[in-house]
């Protein structure tokens, strides 16, 4: 596992990472998430809450008050969906300075000592965008149900054929980008179809269509729970077409 000394290595004094983590009834698992960031790995945290209930923001406060880095909550009175409060985050950290972000789930799916595979490449110019995946030799995931190990094996292979370049893995959220890819003005995050899953999919077309560099990392992700309706917030169906629709209207060019 990359160190975070090993990851901030070639990064310059003038660099800041920050991490984005959009939260949807994630109760208490977003809590235990910042206290286990490592100190020095990260620069700040920006966790976004869609319509937390009264009990979380005060648990939520007091952790991040306890974490070892700086943590800026945003807080949405109802549920916006999770590409815009991932667009919300993103335009925080590119607003005070940051020059890399990681997104990440706040269920704690994500290992936050993994940051650095993803940061190594984007930090040393290697890289524009480092998709995490479980794929890879290094990577893994647990108590995935077997419909969405299907789902997630076959889904690369589309992408590979419509896009031309080799995908392990595509709809792991664990991701990171240079910030400065964000502001290409090719690149609308902007569009209301982007408000829900469709976001992050969008910008990994894009950085592969614009000649990005692109760079899978070896990641693992724990799913806390074995059974149907506990491992994911994603409905079969209904929350597959978002997942599914940024690939085919982009190649087709109805969306921009």
């Amino acid at each position: 596992m990359t160190s975070p000394s090993s990851a901030r290595a070639a990064f310059t004094t003038m660099d800041k990472t920050g991490v984005v983590i959009p939260v949807y009834g994630e109760d208490d698992s977003i809590c235990l998430l910042l206290g286990a960031f490592p100190r020095g790995l990260v620069d700040t945290i920006c966790v976004v809450v869609d319509a937390p209930d009264a009990q979380l923001m005060p648990r939520l406060r007091e952790a991040a008050l306890q974490a070892r880095t700086r943590v800026h909550i945003i807080k949405n009175a109802r549920r916006t969906g999770i590409g815009h409060s991932v667009r919300q985050g993103l335009e925080y950290l590119a607003t005070s300075g940051h020059t890399f972000v990681i997104i990440m789930a706040g269920n704690g799916k994500d290992d936050p000592r993994e940051i650095g595979r993803l940061l190594d490449p984007l930090a040393s110019g290697e890289s524009d965008y480092v998709q995490g995946s479980r794929y890879l030799p290094g990577g893994g995931s647990s108590n995935m149900p077997q419909t969405r190990v299907i789902f997630n094996r076959l889904y690369p292979f589309l992408w590979t054929l419509l896009v031309g370049r080799k995908c392990t893995d595509v709809t792991n959220g664990f991701r990171g980008y240079r910030m400065e890819i964000l502001h290409d003005h090719r690149i609308d995050l902007h569009q209301a179809w982007l408000d829900g899953y469709a976001l992050e999919y969008y910008l990994h077309y894009k950085a592969i269509a614009l000649g990005y560099r692109v760079k899978e990392v070896p990641t693992t992700k724990s799913y806390p729970f074995g059974h149907e309706g506990g491992y994911s917030k994603i409905q079969p169906l209904k929350d597959w077409w978002p997942i599914l629709s940024p690939l085919i209207l982009l190649f087709f060019g109805v969306r921009r």
